[in-house]
C-alpha cells in the first residue's frame, strides 16, 4: 500500500503548477508544496529527529500546517497534532506522554518548550529555516505499517488517549472516502475542520492526491468563510454541523455567491435535519454528505451521499452506510451481531483501524476484539445497511427504567424554529433516577413551556424536557466543535460519585 510520500509524488507529475494551496496572501504549487516539504523533512532532521521520532504542532489551520501533515510521516517520523483548545495542562500530558522531541508552535510555547529538545516557530522561524535548507527524500525506509501519527482523543468522551494511526490506517481511510466522493484537480476545498483533528486532515491526502487546491480557514468565523468561498469559487467544504449551521445562518442573513459549491460534508455529532434545510437554502447547487467516525477509526466509517433528498424519510436520520472496504456490525454486550433494526453497539472493522492506544495496552484490548473495533456509539441498521446512530452510550438516558436518546428529542428541539443550539442530557431525580433535561441557546425569544409543549407533538412523555435553561453564549465545544455535554451536565452532577443516577 502507498504511503504519505505517494501523494506528493503524484501531485508533481500530474500537476505540477496547479495551486496546491491558498492561505491569506500566499499562493503554493504542487511543485513548491514538493520542494517545501522536502526542505522541511531536511530541517527536522539537522535538529535530530530519527525515524520513528514523534514531532507534535500546537497551530491554527495554515500552509504550513498542511506542510508539516504530510512531511512528518513521509519523512519517517510520527506527526503528533495538539488540540487548540485544550489547557497547558492537556497539552503538557499529551506532549509528555508522546515522547515528542520537536514542537511547532504558532503561539507562546511558555513552559511546553521545557518538554522538548527543540521548539519552531511558525511562520517567522519555520519559514527562515526552510528557505536556508536543503532538499530531503522522503519516503525512504517508510512502509505501510509504520507509525505515521499519534491523535490525541479528548472532549465528549473523557481522559485524553494518544491513538496510533498507521500509513496504512491513513491511506486506506482516504482512498475509502474517495470511493464515496471521487476528487477532481479542479476541486477547491475549504478546511474548516481543525487540522488537528483527524476530519480536518482526512481530505489533505485526497486533496493532494488528486492535484486540487485546498484552502486551510485559520480560525472559523462563518463570514470569512463564506468571503473565502465566494472569492476563490470553493467547490467543497466539510464541518461539524455547529459549523453548518453558523455558515447557513450567515449566508441566509448576509447573501453571497454561493453557487461554486458542489459538496457540504459534515460529521462529528449528529445534525439536525431542519440544519440541513436551512443550509440548502444558502447553498441550493450542493450535495450535502454526511460522515460519520471516530479518531479510531482513521477517521470515516460511514457516507450518506446526496443527504438532501432523505430529508423527508426516514434514513435521513442516518447516517448512510459503510465506506467501501469497511465492515460494520451491530453487536450486544456479549460481543454478539444483533437482528437487524436491533439496537446495540457499532463495531467496526477494516484497514482504516487504528493500531491501538500509545502505551496503553488494556484500554487497546478494551476496544479493539478480534479483529473488532468498539465504538462505544449505540445504533442500528435497516434492511440496505444504514446505519442509524442512536447515541453515545453514556449519553443515553435512563428515567424511571426507559431509555431516553438524547438525539431524538435534540433532533425534535432544532424543528422549532426559535432553536439554535441545543444540547440534551440526564439530570439526577429522586424519583425517575435521571429525567431530561436540555439547554438551549435560542434564535428568539421562546419560553421553556412552550419548547415543551411543541416537544409533546413529536416524541412520547417520558422523552420530553422536564426543564430546560437558556444561554446566550454558543453552547461549550471540544476542539473538533463537538458540544462539551460534559460541561453543561457537570455542575447538576457535583459532589456524586458517577453521573449515573
Amino acid at each position: 500500500m502507498p504511503t504519505f510520500v505517494d501523494p506528493l509524488k503524484r501531485a508533481i507529475q500530474t500537476a505540477p503548477e496547479r495551486i496546491a494551496i491558498i492561505f491569506e496572501d500566499q499562493r503554493i504549487t504542487h511543485r513548491q508544496l514538493w520542494s517545501r516539504c522536502c526542505r522541511l523533512a531536511a530541517v527536522l532532521q539537522e535538529k535530530g529527529a530519527k525515524p520513528g521520532d514523534r514531532v507534535a504542532i500546537l497551530a491554527a489551520n495554515c500552509s504550513q500546517y498542511i506542510e508539516a501533515y504530510m512531511t512528518i510521516p513521509a519523512a519517517g517520523f510520527v506527526i503528533v497534532p495538539l488540540n487548540t483548545r485544550h489547557a497547558e495542562a492537556e497539552l503538557r500530558y499529551a506532549l509528555e506522554d508522546a515522547g515528542a522531541r520537536i514542537l511547532l508552535i504558532d503561539r507562546d510555547p511558555g513552559s511546553l518548550s521545557d518538554l522538548v529538545e527543540s521548539v519552531v516557530m511558525i511562520p517567522e522561524e519555520y519559514d527562515a529555516l526552510l528557505e536556508a535548507a536543503g532538499e530531503a527524500e522522503l519516503g525512504v525506509g517508510v512502509t505501510e505499517d509504520n507509525l505515521a501519527g499519534l491523535f490525541y482523543t479528548g472532549g465528549t468522551t473523557g481522559a485524553s488517549k494518544g491513538v496510533m494511526l498507521s500509513h496504512r490506517n491513513l491511506i486506506a481511510n482516504a482512498f475509502q472516502f474517495m470511493t464515496a466522493s471521487p476528487p477532481s484537480p479542479d476541486d477547491i476545498f475549504l478546511i474548516m475542520a481543525p487540522l488537528f483533528h483527524a476530519a480536518g486532515s482526512n481530505g489533505v491526502l485526497g486533496g493532494i492526491w488528486s492535484g486540487s487546491c485546498q484552502i486551510p480557514l485559520k480560525v472559523f468565523d462563518p463570514s470569512v468563510a463564506l468571503d473565502l468561498i465566494a472569492e476563490h469559487k470553493v467547490s467543497h467544504t466539510l464541518g461539524v454541523p455547529a459549523m453548518i449551521a453558523a455558515i447557513a445562518e450567515e449566508q441566509l442573513k448576509t447573501p453571497r455567491n454561493t453557487g461554486s459549491v458542489r459538496m457540504v460534508a459534515h460529521g462529528g455529532s449528529p445534525i439536525a435535519t431542519e440544519v440541513i434545510r436551512r443550509a440548502l437554502q444558502g447553498f441550493p447547487n450542493a450535495e450535502f454528505v454526511e460522515v460519520y467516525g471516530t479518531t479510531e477509526t482513521g477517521p470515516l466509517l460511514t457516507a450518506l451521499r446526496n443527504e438532501e433528498t432523505f430529508l423527508d424519510v426516514e434514513r435521513g436520520r442516518s447516517c448512510g452506510q459503510s465506506l467501501i472496504g469497511v465492515q460494520l456490525k451491530i453487536v450486544d454486550d456479549s460481543g454478539v451481531e444483533l437482528e437487524q433494526g436491533e439496537v446495540g453497539e457499532v463495531v467496526a472493522r477494516g484497514a482504516n483501524i487504528m493500531q491501538g492506544y500509545w502505551k496503553k495496552p488494556e484500554l487497546t484490548d478494551e476496544v479493539l476484539q478480534d479483529g473488532w473495533y468498539r465504538t462505544g456509539d449505540l445504533g442500528r441498521m435497516d434492511d440496505e445497511g444504514y446505519l442509524f446512530i442512536v447515541d453515545r452510550a453514556k449519553d443515553m438516558i435512563v428515567s424511571g427504567g426507559e431509555n431516553v436518546y438524547c438525539s431524538e428529542v435534540e433532533e425534535v428541539l432544532y424543528k422549532h424554529p426559535a432553536v439554535l443550539e441545543a444540547a440534551v442530557f440526564g439530570i439526577p431525580d429522586e424519583k425517575w433516577g435521571e429525567t431530561v433535561h436540555a439547554v438551549v441557546v435560542p434564535r428568539e425569544k421562546v419560553t421553556a413551556d412552550e419548547l415543551i409543549e411543541f416537544c409533546r407533538e413529536y416524541i412520547a412523555g417520558y422523552k420530553l424536557p422536564k426543564s430546560i435553561s437558556f444561554s446566550a453564549a454558543e453552547l461549550p465545544k471540544s476542539g473538533p466543535g463537538k458540544i462539551l455535554k460534559r460541561k453543561l451536565r457537570a455542575p447538576f452532577w457535583e459532589g456524586r460519585d458517577s453521573q449515573v443516577n
